[in-house]
């Protein structure tokens, strides 16, 4: 069955371009050469018209479609709800949209979005069906593709070990994957990705400038968090900058775009702990040479300190001899066995002091102050647990560099640390704790507390102790007092200030304060 196309009568003018829409030739060509498929049906779905569109997508043409039902597109996989959803809008005189499953003349398949609508009378009855559809398979295949690229894309991330995070301009998260999240929970008191990316930013301050400005993209930069009674979290970070399109429409002429940046976090802890254990070994051997040659520059100056004052003595009374006896002085055998005397003082002094071993300068650089007194933890791990003490270690997150000579300040900490045990091993009490804490004072300080449960110095004391060769410790510990004055001397040596805070009860606490570089 084919239908013939209306033609013009030889008495009908040309239209005008006013009346050009009031012509049904205009509308039928628009129709017939519409780039959508549409057809026609009865109310039974028996097709009475179809335009090109539909024979070029399905394959059919007029003659093998006119005056047969819709269903000869259907492939039967379309659920049976579908039809009966559009089915039931129709009989309400309502449009339906939605997604069939059709079969070309080729037995091919494809996916027809299709749009159905009663044509309704001027009583609002049906007079037909207006159908129209097209064929979205290949975009259906591309959203799909897109859709499972995403989807592996995601699971990657979330069964990845690296923490990843990606943020906007303004430092909003809008990616993370759960290493990041789990890391966030770790580092961050508010347990959010945002505050962990304003810790980063604070971690890598230079690097990330350069990444926001010029879009340079750094890897392999190490940063570390010290959590105090856990163990360090130590991460190599690596950055980069995503350049993305702008979404909205009114720009679709002027593409913009907007830089995001990306971040990915690599655990290195356990290989960094790996290298501090074997770097703590040699430590411990260093400090031990260390200490023994601190203990014989201790034992020379003590010496020296009680020889000094006989010998001034001598001297002193030599003097004064020689003034009392004139010029009788020269043959005065007493006389002459008190300068002998004093040359022999004064000679072994001299002898002493050039035996004193010398300790060499150091460079000054960049020290984690944190880091020490890990180290130092770790090193008396094995003395404080045969005393029973508990350490209490509340490190600062993020503490400053303070420039300086490390194995100084290393010492200066483990003295005082070796006398807050000691302290406590002489006390009675069953509560024996350690408490050391780090923070920045004031935006320019770094502030170390040392708060140990020993019976504390009196306030009386609290400057005393400073002084060379006086020690609270009774005499038959072997006390020679110097310890404190070498504590003194090194936080002077760094522009620092150490003293004992008197305002403290049942116990003793000493605070270290050391300037920290501002870059």
């Amino acid at each position: 069955m084919t239908q013939a196309k209306p033609t013009l009568s030889n008495d009908t003018q040309p239209a005008s371009r006013d009346n050009l829409e009031l012509l049904p030739e205009i509308f039928r060509q628009t129709v017939e050469h519409a780039p959508i498929a549409i057809s026609i049906t009865d109310l039974k779905a028996n097709i009475i018209y179809v335009n090109r569109a539909f024979s070029t997508i399905t394959g059919y043409c007029n003659e093998e479609v006119i005056g047969k039902n819709e269903s000869v597109l259907s492939n039967g996989t379309t659920p049976r709800l579908v039809y009966q959803a559009l089915w039931g809008r129709l009989a309400q005189k309502k449009p339906w949209s939605g997604v069939l499953v059709n079969r070309r003349k080729d037995n091919t398949l494809y996916l027809a979005e299709l749009t159905v609508a009663p044509v309704l009378d001027e009583q609002g009855e049906a007079l037909c069906y207006l159908g129209m559809h097209r064929d979205t398979s290949e975009l259906h295949e591309l959203e799909q593709r897109v859709n499972n690229q995403r989807l592996m894309i995601e699971a990657v991330l979330n069964a990845a070990p690296a923490a990843m995070v990606v943020f906007d301009s303004q430092y909003r998260v809008v990616l993370s994957n759960p290493s990041f999240q789990r890391l966030a929970r770790d580092l961050v008191d508010d347990n959010s990705s945002e505050g962990l990316v304003a810790l980063l930013r604070e971690s890598l301050t230079a690097s990330f400038e350069a990444l926001e400005k010029d879009g340079k993209p750094f890897s392999g930069k190490e940063i570390s968090f010290d959590l105090g009674g856990r163990s360090s979290r130590w991460l190599s970070c690596h950055g980069r900058a995503i350049n993305v399109e702008d979404e909205h429409a009114h720009i679709f002429f002027s593409q913009e775009e907007e830089r995001y940046l990306l971040l990915t976090l690599n655990e290195i802890s356990e290989l960094r702990q790996k290298q501090e254990d074997s770097r703590l070994h040699a430590l411990k051997a260093l400090m031990a040479e260390e200490e023994l040659l601190d203990g014989m520059r201790e034992t020379f100056n003590g010496a020296i300190h009680r020889l000094q004052g006989p010998v001034n003595l001598i001297s002193a009374a030599t003097r004064m001899l020689e003034r009392r006896l004139g010029e009788q002085a020269e043959n005065d055998p007493v006389l002459n066995a008190m300068r002998e005397a004093s040359a022999a003082g004064l000679e072994a002094l001299e002898n002493l002091s050039g035996s004193i071993p010398v300790r060499m300068e150091e460079a000054k650089l960049p020290v984690n102050l944190n880091q020490l007194i890990r180290e130092v933890i770790t090193m008396n791990t094995d003395q404080l647990l045969s005393q029973g003490i508990v350490v209490d270690w509340q490190p600062a997150l993020r503490l400053p560099w303070v420039m300086g000579a490390e194995s100084s300040l290393r010492s200066m900490i483990k003295h005082l640390v070796d006398n807050a045990i000691e302290s406590m091993s002489q006390s009675q009490s069953y509560q024996r704790e350690l408490f050391i804490s780090t923070r920045v004072e004031s935006g320019k300080l770094v502030r170390m507390e040392i708060t140990d449960t020993g019976p504390g110095i009196p306030e009386n004391l609290a400057l005393k102790v400073f002084e060379p060769f006086f020690s609270t410790k009774p005499p038959h510990r072997g006390a020679r007092g110097m310890g404190l004055s070498m504590v003194q001397e090194i936080v002077t040596k760094h522009s620092g200030m150490v003293h004992f805070d008197t305002r403290h009860q049942n116990g003793c606490r000493v605070i270290v304060e050391l300037p920290f570089s501002a870059t």
